[in-house]
């Protein structure tokens, strides 16, 4: 059993750092609030973010921000319809040496870095956007039959447009699956479009200073983990996640008429592991939107009578769990 009296001075650290953290992406971030949150959520859990919004709603600018506040070693992918696995992982080339004997050589590709931004990542084919299924679930790759491991931390941040835009393609479940978060970015109010306006229009910009690094980074997603967590929540995520799923004895019933497919246990495990990194009990229902969004999906029927799986799982909150979901 852990003691929390012993985490205290630990958890106080972690929290001055992160509130550091939060206030140095403020400058460049304005507004936006919630997908700072849960994109740090992400991190702190040591897993994947998924951030979903129009262009220009500040989502390259959020995960560069990011590497430079975190101390991480950041490397950015466009992903456009011709790239290649080739061109994230690496490849190996036959050199010619002064002796004219001829070897292979592995030349790292950009996946070798402590953060990866995966820009616009449902412009490229599904065959590539493979490419990166083996690196975000086991930290690390195989190219030409060499397991390769990849840096520690290792985290992808992957911005994606809405699959409505020309030119892009779904991303595959197992591959939606691997990220711990969708993180929705919504068009900003008013007050803080005229802030952007004013502050991103003139002559300086703002920059942002590093506040963790690597080594501080991977000392507080372990004291995430060790963060106890009371029975009644797991009870609450257990219910939540059970119910989110159709076909099965403990579907909710607006479930079995709407979902074909549902969460799995990596459901469970992002939301115990949020709620940790958020720390308190009504983070089942703020969280439950982005942990179950992309891992379930509306019928053909269900689409056509308009319904969406924000709202679906809104109701699910409310109906399993007792609490009111997040807006």
């Amino acid at each position: 059993m852990i003691d929390t009296e012993d985490l205290m001075p630990e958890i106080e650290a972690t929290g001055e750092r992160l509130v550091a953290a939060r206030q140095m992406i403020a400058r460049r971030i304005i507004g936006q609030e919630a997908a700072v949150e849960q994109t740090l959520i992400a991190i702190l859990c040591g897993g994947h973010g998924l951030l979903v919004g129009a262009p220009g709603l500040a989502k390259t600018r959020l995960v560069e921000t990011l590497g430079t506040v975190l101390g991480l070693v950041a490397h950015r992918v466009q992903f456009t319809p011709d790239l290649m696995p080739a061109d994230i992982l690496g490849a190996e080339v036959l050199e010619t040496g002064a002796d004219g004997s001829r070897a292979f050589r592995f030349i790292d590709g950009p996946i070798f870095c402590q953060l990866l931004m995966a820009d616009e990542i449902n412009r490229a084919s599904p065959r590539t956007q493979s490419a990166l299924l083996q690196a975000m679930q086991e930290k690390e790759v195989s190219v030409a039959g060499q397991r390769r491991i990849l840096p520690k931390p290792f985290h992808v941040l992957a911005t994606q447009n809405p699959i409505e835009q020309e030119g892009t393609y779904p991303l595959p479940e197992a591959q939606l699956d691997r990220f711990l978060l969708q993180i929705d970015v919504d068009y900003p109010d008013r007050a803080s479009e005229r802030e952007i306006i004013l502050a991103t229009t003139g002559v300086e910009e703002a920059v942002a200073e590093p506040v963790f690094d690597a080594a501080s980074l991977m000392a507080a997603q372990v004291l995430i983990r060790r963060l106890p967590v009371g029975e009644q929540v797991v009870e609450r995520i257990l219910d939540l996640v059970r119910a989110a799923r159709p076909g099965t004895a403990e579907a909710h019933p607006a479930v079995r008429e709407a979902v074909s497919w549902g969460p799995g246990p990596r459901a469970g495990q992002a939301l115990m592991l949020a709620i940790r990194a958020r720390a308190g009990l009504d983070d089942v229902a703020a969280l439950a939107h982005p942990v179950l969004v992309h891992r379930m999906a509306l019928g053909f029927a269900a689409r056509a009578e308009g319904q969406t799986l924000g709202g679906l799982i809104e109701r699910l909150v409310g109906d399993v769990t007792g609490l009111e979901a997040a807006a």
